[in-house]
């Protein structure tokens, strides 16, 4: 009894921490931590969703963050593929956690943000695979349709090169001789 009591205790100080931790613009269903979301991909077989957003004074952003990224349908269907992450950046710093106002700025030059909101599909060691650029008016059926596509794509170029490698011989040892 008294070692349940200790999980549970431990649950509820990690829970706490964890949500202390996270910025206060990042949506309900979505994470902040890239390298945490780098190593999750990897393992699931997933892409990374990067949306970046000014929270606090772009109105496409909170138009795009409320009528796409907090959508149930959304974080159900894009979760199956992708593992997601707000990057913001507000003018308001103090709402951002010390992972992100260290960790944006940098993902932010990295990917040559110059208009709000983008979302951009990498892969699990940081590739750019495609690039949305503004507000995702047509809703939410046809952003998920484009990730849909962006996610199949993936997967087929994925097999293609698994393809590949399995055909050619791991060295010249193992190569027929004549």
């Amino acid at each position: 009894m008294n070692r349940l009591i200790s999980m549970l205790a431990a649950c509820c100080i990690a829970a706490t921490a964890f949500g202390a931790k996270m910025s206060k613009s990042v949506p309900k269903g979505w994470s902040e931590d890239f390298a945490a979301a780098q190593e999750r991909a990897g393992k699931e077989g997933k892409l990374i969703l990067l949306a970046f957003s000014g929270s606090d004074w772009c109105g496409w952003c909170v138009k795009m963050e409320k009528d796409i990224y907090s959508n149930k349908k959304f974080l159900k269907k894009a979760g199956e593929d992708y593992v997601l992450v707000m990057i913001d950046s507000p003018r308001n710093k103090d709402i951002l956690s010390k992972l992100a106002k260290k960790q944006n700025p940098e993902l932010v030059r990295k990917y040559g943000i110059r208009g709000y909101p983008s979302t951009i599909v990498v892969r699990p060691d940081g590739e750019e695979v495609r690039r949305f650029g503004g507000y995702q008016g047509d809703g939410v059926e046809a952003f998920l349709a484009q990730l849909g596509d962006v996610a199949a794509k993936s997967r087929q170029a994925k097999g293609a090169a698994k393809d590949a490698s399995a055909e050619k011989p791991a060295d010249s040892k193992s190569a027929p001789q004549k």
